[in-house]
């Protein structure tokens, strides 16, 4: 993860608001069909995540389907930031 990565939260806006990535983006999961061009405009690496990493492999796996190679799934909110602190 050293180079520029983007976070996506895809919990809702609630969920987000109590605790989140340093810096993530939160595109919540019912929104990632509307907001795809917007996803795609993004340079470098992108992770997903949300509480548990349900939601987030949803997504992954539609943004897969839909060309997106630069996007995985980094499960729980708190262990991508745990993972980033480590990276720092």
């Amino acid at each position: 993860m050293n180079n520029k990565v983007t976070v996506i939260d895809v919990r809702s806006s609630m969920e987000f608001a109590s605790g989140k990535v340093e810096g993530s983006i939160n595109i919540p999961l019912d929104q990632i069909v509307q907001r795809m061009e917007e996803i795609k405009a993004i340079k470098g690496s992108i992770v997903l995540c949300c509480a548990a990493g349900i939601r987030s492999f949803s997504a992954w796996q539609f943004l897969q389907e839909n060309g997106m190679t630069n996007v995985r799934n980094g499960g729980a909110w708190y262990d991508v930031a745990e993972a980033l602190d480590k990276n720092k």
